[in-house]
């Protein structure tokens, strides 16, 4: 019998509501695996156990007096480091932000407390987002729960490694070139990418713009729909949330994917790709197959040049929005300072880490005038064409399955150059540049590394990938 922690969020909240369990005595239960785990896996870096206790007796409360409770009723949920609440340490991993607390809540976290989801803490993360790998946070290293020789991947390696060590039921990260989907193939579990405009960025630290999306890591596909009901949503804060319908992901969930055409891009079929990996994709298309979905050939031209594309877009729009962090406004302000280029240089070379400085100089670079139409403007065309051959195979399949990654979680001592660790997102982020839907699936482990496979969809139709996603979840439960 699985206890408390190991349990799925819709179970805990159907256990909740039918008071077979109370709110109070899940979070504590939660705590207490926190207590007995984190020490070795590092997976959160703030807890905020009196309020979440306090805010789980409050539904207790309110469900012994028969008052309403909201979508995720006391179910234990962890926040990115990166997301703002008020109060409470707001960091982004950076030294840039040591001290800093939130003045309000991000749209996400006062949706999640309007949902009565129990808000238990803040996970490591790259720095500002900007790694694969969760050990460039100034605070520590987080390792993969799977195996704590390995990397949870990042940025929301903390995230990915809560959910797979049952420290939380559903962890909401960032991705920006698959930050969640990444991390959650590494662990285990199951990590989405949103469309582009489907979860509101108001209250996330910008790393790029035009790329970041907030998304729900959770056990299994329905955790994640549930996740995401509840955060998704037009928001006056952020012009670039959509003004759509949020559909409830859960009615979807019927297991039947007959006549579904999934395409499979040849192009993803590498050499440099893993042989375990190819593998697993290759069973995955069984699986589909043995459902009675269509299996389409299908070319993506293109996105042989999206990384390439990414690593020009990305720190470009990061220096510019890392540019607010100068030592006088507010964050780190350097030592020895006696003049306002000192006030400038020492405050920044000080307060950010080496990955963060890497890409801020990449990104300062392709946007001078006499390289901005070499590379920002060129990237930016590429960019667009890269969306265009989404557009057009969408024409003729309703999903599209690729590997999430080249290789399954390396070693945390293992020495990778930057471009080695780029390249650990090739999969990822076409979606991010064509701003699509992504889900994660664990489909197989091999010699205990978890492999996971990756389900884009067509923009605002979350729905689609949810539903395959589930139905191959059960089919997978089938075989074991």
């Amino acid at each position: 019998m699985k206890n408390i922690c190991e349990l799925t969020a819709l179970e805990i909240r159907d256990k909740i509501l039918a008071k077979e369990i109370t709110s109070e005595e899940v979070v504590k239960a939660i705590y207490d695996r926190i207590e007995s785990t984190d020490n070795e896996i590092g997976s959160f870096v703030f807890l905020r156990k009196e309020k979440a206790l306090e805010e789980a007796r409050e539904v207790d409360r309110k469900i012994a007096n028969g008052e309403k409770v909201g979508e995720l009723a006391g179910v234990p949920v962890a926040i990115k480091d990166n997301i703002v609440s008020k109060d409470e340490p707001s960091q982004a991993a950076s030294k840039m932000l040591e001290g800093y607390k939130g003045i309000y809540d991000a749209t996400v976290v006062e949706r999640l407390k309007n949902s009565d989801a129990i808000i238990i803490g803040k996970t490591n993360m790259d720095e500002f987002a900007m790694g694969s790998t969760t050990k460039t946070s100034v605070y520590k290293i987080t390792k993969n729960p799977r195996d704590l020789e390995r990397v949870p991947g990042g940025s929301s390696g903390g995230a990915a490694a809560s959910i797979a060590a049952n420290q939380c039921y559903i962890s909401i990260g960032s991705d920006t070139g698959g930050s969640i989907r990444q991390p959650a193939a590494f662990c285990g579990v199951v990590g989405l990418k949103p469309t582009y405009g489907r979860v509101s960025r108001y209250g996330v630290m910008a790393f790029s713009s035009s790329l970041d999306q907030l998304g729900p890591i959770g056990k299994t596909v329905k955790d994640v729909a549930l996740g995401l009901k509840v955060i998704a949503g037009a928001d006056e804060y952020d012009s670039t949330a959509e003004q759509l319908e949020v559909p409830n992901y859960l009615e979807y969930m019927t297991g039947d994917i007959k006549g579904m055409r999934i395409g499979v891009p040849r192009e993803c079929m590498i050499d440099e790709l893993n042989s375990d990996i190819r593998k697993v994709v290759e069973e995955s298309i069984e699986r589909f197959k043995e459902m009675g979905a269509e299996i389409v050939d299908i070319s993506l031209p293109h996105i042989k040049y999206a990384a390439a594309t990414y690593y020009v877009l990305a720190p470009a729009e990061a220096s510019s929005n890392l540019a607010r962090f100068d030592g006088v406004r507010y964050g780190y302000r350097g030592s020895d300072i006696e003049n306002i280029d000192d006030l400038y240089l020492n405050s920044r070379s000080q307060g950010f880490g080496a990955e963060v400085k890497r890409r801020i100089m990449i990104g300062t670079y392709v946007l001078t005038s006499g390289y901005y139409d070499a590379y920002f403007k060129k990237a930016q065309k590429v960019r667009r064409v890269i969306k265009q051959d989404f557009e057009k195979v969408f024409n003729d399949v309703d999903i599209i399955l690729t590997p999430v990654t080249p290789a399954p979680a390396f070693k945390l001592t293992d020495k990778k150059t930057p471009v080695e660790l780029y390249l650990e997102d090739m999969f990822t982020i076409p979606a991010n540049l064509a701003g699509l839907p992504g889900l994660s699936i664990p489909a197989k482990e091999i010699d205990g590394l978890p492999i996971g496979i990756q389900l884009l969809g067509k923009p605002f139709r979350e729905q689609d990938i949810l539903k395959a996603g589930d139905a191959f979840e059960n089919k997978i439960k089938e075989r074991v």
